[in-house]
């Protein structure tokens, strides 16, 4: 894979799942992240290995990062996704007017400007993939979690006028939507909590990070350039979209 990605979000486990995968398909990496030690140990390990590696300490919601971050990279970018994310969950009630805006400035609207700012290079190219990261709960919704949800529906409904407008372009935009994945949380839940969630899953078990990765190189080659548009959702059949 001849191309360069830009991954935000590189220092969770589905983004540093994400870079390893795309490190071993070929890809140049630019990997975004808010934690410099966990971001360096990540760029540095994937470079010993071989890979183009390119680490960048971001925060995509601060004034004028994304416009210092297409700055510098912007024209190489042949791939985006847009992975970065937080939750702030709550009772809908009681959930502040700062719990809404950080999770929707977070999850929605750094991806909307991001892409903007990435998007014209591909354009150009009349090539390009852009993949956002979504959640199984944009579908079914979750008690506690009014703000991402509606920030992850809000991500799906981007990924489908995107794929319209720029399908004559020779991009694509897809979203993944994963259900529960084994993460470092997940990992710190009791024995009890684990089969509690395995028991809502039909195929028994979470998702490893390393499934999700493969199914975003996957939207990215071109094996999957007459796909655009859609919500690949990957959750063991908690939700059949």
């Amino acid at each position: 894979m001849n191309k360069t990605v830009l991954i935000t979000g590189a220092t969770g486990g589905i983004g540093g799942a994400m870079a390893a995968a795309f490190a071993r398909a070929g890809a140049r990496l630019i990997l975004i992240g808010t934690r410099r030690e966990v971001l360096d140990t990540l760029a540095d390990k994937l470079s010993s290995e071989g890979a183009q590696c390119k680490g960048v300490v971001c925060n995509l919601r601060e004034e004028g990062a994304i416009e210092s971050l297409t700055k510098d990279v912007g024209e190489s970018v042949d791939i985006l996704i847009n992975n970065a994310g937080i939750t702030r969950d709550g009772l809908f009630m009681r959930m502040s007017d700062d719990d809404v805006t950080a999770v929707l400035e977070t999850n929605l609207v750094a991806a909307f400007r991001l892409t903007r700012a990435l998007v014209r290079p591909m354009m150009k190219r009349r090539w390009g993939r852009i993949i956002n990261i979504s959640s199984v709960v944009s579908a079914m919704g979750n008690p506690g979690q009014a703000n991402y949800a509606a920030s992850k529906a809000g991500l799906e409904g981007l990924t489908r006028t995107l794929a319209r407008e720029l399908a004559a372009r020779g991009i694509t935009v897809n979203a993944i939507a994963p259900g529960f994945t084994r993460s470092a949380m997940t990992d710190a839940l009791t024995p009890a909590q684990q089969e509690q969630i395995a028991a809502m899953i039909p195929l028994g078990r979470v998702a490893e990070p390393e499934e999700i990765a493969a199914s975003a190189v996957f939207l990215a080659s071109e094996d999957a350039g007459y796909i655009t548009g859609h919500t690949l959702h990957i959750n063991g059949g908690m939700h059949c979209g």
